[in-house]
């Protein structure tokens, strides 16, 4: 029997893959029994920071990362295909119809048992059995207590979540449609002169934040930065970053001095997300200060941002290269799978699910476990995150390969098929 613990994007792909393949699978999913703090659903695979999985662009290692995943015959990021929306370069999806879809595939395989409740630790009777532990960032305390009682201690960092407003709330007159560096009419566009930026920076750093239990700026990841964060660090930080207005101009032709980007959230486009404003500022703050951008004057939020910590192991001390965890004694296999292992991102957590469920089906069937070349995007992550000490959490980019020796995906799935 074959366990999977967290129904996200890792957990839904390894759970589909395995019980295709004709294996009986057990998939644990807490909620809606107990909350994480993130989720404001049941269902499977539910999108929490973004709708977006980023670069669609082979030349962007995200889009080669996702050429790769559909090569070798991802089903989560199929869903998304069959649920993508107007984003430019980007994979945008519809976040409730892609969560829909996933756990109405998931729920009709026969050979699969949902069941809803808090794992908090595993205790399998006999040997066959094996286990995967996919439980994401928000993993539950009780559980992620085992897991450092078994494994040691793991680490974390904070991460936030960006508003989203009603369509109909968007002062239109004060907006205009573009898309970065390209043709196309994807984004609705808030531009703010000199003025209106100047002072909603100011009122973006003196606004009040929620209070979190061990917060510490050093912990924050990179490329999840709070806008208020970003604000504090110099006047012109959010000019140079979510808010840049490079790539971006008017009927006119004219750009702007600033640019905040709505992107659509859902496929009939009556909500919007607010793209790059993850926040930890209080409800009533992020109502005061985010109006003050003119086409947000009478915005109503139907999702507040929110920030929370993710945590993660550190499979170097914990896992071997396929992340089987490298001392069970409770009797069978454990696997982890997903951002618990310290992959960051949507598509990488995706990747990570196929990498696992792949080489558990090996194992079943009496073959020897694989790697990925080291030269594709997701060998050198999955390698990357295996073997690094001290890990910080990783995404997908060239850095970890030499971009003139990427392997091509017809290479890989010719590896795989052996």
């Amino acid at each position: 029997m074959i366990h999977v613990i967290g129904g996200g994007l890792a957990g839904s792909e390894i759970t589909y893959q395995l019980a295709k393949a004709g294996y009986e699978v057990v998939l644990h999913e807490m909620r809606p029994k107990i909350k994480t703090g993130v989720h404001k659903t049941d269902k499977l695979a539910e999108l929490v920071c973004s709708n977006s999985l980023k670069s669609k662009e082979l030349k962007n290692a995200s889009g080669l990362l996702k050429n790769e995943l559909e090569t070798i015959g991802s089903f989560v990021l199929e869903v998304a295909k069959h649920n993508a929306i107007p984003g430019g370069k980007a994979l945008v999806v519809d976040r409730e119809a892609f969560s829909d879809e996933i756990t109405k595939t998931i729920e009709s395989l026969p050979n699969v048992k949902i069941v809803r409740e808090e794992v908090v630790g595993i205790q399998p009777k006999g040997n066959n059995n094996i286990w995967v532990i996919a439980t994401g960032p928000a993993t539950s305390p009780k559980l992620y207590s085992w897991v450092r009682e078994n494994f040691g201690e793991g680490a974390h960092f904070f991460d936030a979540v960006a508003p989203i407003v009603k369509a109909n709330t968007i002062d239109v007159s004060k907006t205009f449609l573009a898309n970065r560096y390209e043709e196309g009419t994807d984004y609705i566009n808030c531009p703010l002169n000199k003025e209106e930026y100047i002072r909603f920076r100011e009122e973006l750093v003196k606004a009040k934040t929620l209070p979190i239990e061990g917060f510490d700026k050093k912990l924050l990841f990179s490329r999840c930065q709070p806008i208020e964060e970003i604000a504090k660090s110099g006047l012109d930080s959010m000019r140079f970053g979510p808010l840049r207005p490079v790539g971006l101009k008017d009927s006119n032709g004219k750009r702007a001095y600033a640019v905040v980007q709505l992107r659509r959230d859902n496929s009939v486009g009556s909500l919007y997300n607010i793209v790059g404003f993850q926040t930890r500022l209080k409800w009533g703050e992020q109502d005061r200060v985010f109006r003050m951008i003119p086409a947000l004057r009478n915005a109503e939020i139907v999702r507040y941002g929110v920030m929370h910590a993710n945590v993660y192991i550190e499979p170097y001390k914990v896992t071997d290269e396929f992340f089987r965890a490298k001392k069970f004694e409770k009797g069978g296999m454990l696997f982890f799978a997903g951002q618990i292992t310290g992959v960051e991102g949507y598509v990488e957590s995706i990747a990570s699910g196929l990498y696992v469920s792949m080489n558990i089906l090996r194992i079943l069937e009496g073959k020897t476990p694989i790697t990925f070349p080291q030269k594709s995007m997701i060998g050198a992550l999955m390698n990357y995150v295996a073997h690094t000490p001290n890990l910080k959490p990783m995404y997908a980019n060239f850095g970890l390969i030499d971009k003139k020796s990427v392997e091509t995906v017809f290479n890989m799935k010719k590896m795989l098929s052996l």
